[in-house]
């Protein structure tokens, strides 16, 4: 039987270089699958880790059927055995439903990888939907590490050196280190007081 499993963390956790090694053992092993992303930092139709690794990607969209995206490359290409979905916690809650469709009907193993809460530590849409569906959520067994060195629980935005917990939920970053808008993990204790890296430089 098909599953649907959902692999969360928070950034720095490995998730995108969990989902890579994930479709490089299945095709190695002659399985036939399709990976998809969504919003990743490298660009439209990109999948990327922080380690350096990245591969082409199909790009949803608000808009994509992903079971009817599916259903129809079957139909053309021939049986499917895996997909993958990266980023997952920005897909749509009903785009969520699809995979779980795509699993019981399509008999087609959906493994999704995403962060499961915003930098307010409320939870995805996409993330919410996938715990409620999924056959198994497994959290990601890399711990990404605050700057003090306690497990990283918590994703914060840093706008101008500052901690926020306004805003959109959607606001992409960067990873160079004077960007405006940059991300960064930490402990629950950091996170609820307002502490990133660069606050507690500044305090010495």
């Amino acid at each position: 039987m098909a599953q649907l499993i959902y692999y969360c963390g928070t950034m720095d956790s490995g998730k995108s270089t969990l989902a890579l090694q994930t479709a490089h053992n299945y095709e190695s092993r002659g399985r036939h699958g399709l990976v998809f992303t969504n919003r990743d930092r490298a660009g439209t139709g990109i999948i990327s880790s922080r380690l350096g690794l990245q591969s082409p990607a199909i790009e949803v969209g608000s808009e994509m059927d992903i079971f009817t995206f599916v259903e129809s490359h079957q139909a053309k290409n021939g049986k499917l055995d895996y997909l993958i979905f990266d980023e997952a916690q920005f897909y749509e809650s009903e785009q969520i439903d699809q995979l779980a469709r795509i699993v019981d009907i399509l008999n087609v193993d959906v493994f999704a990888f995403g962060i499961l809460s915003d930098f307010r530590t409320s939870l995805f849409p996409g993330s919410m939907r996938l715990i409620e569906l999924a056959d198994r959520v497994n959290p990601l067994q890399v711990e990404a590490l605050c700057w003090c060195g306690l497990r990283a629980t918590h994703n914060a935005r840093i706008i101008n050196g500052h901690m926020t917990r306004e805003g959109d939920q959607l606001v992409p970053g960067d990873t160079s280190p004077d960007a405006e808008v940059v991300y960064e993990v930490l402990c629950r204790k950091h996170h609820m007081a307002n502490m990133s890296s660069k606050d507690h430089d500044k305090n010495g």
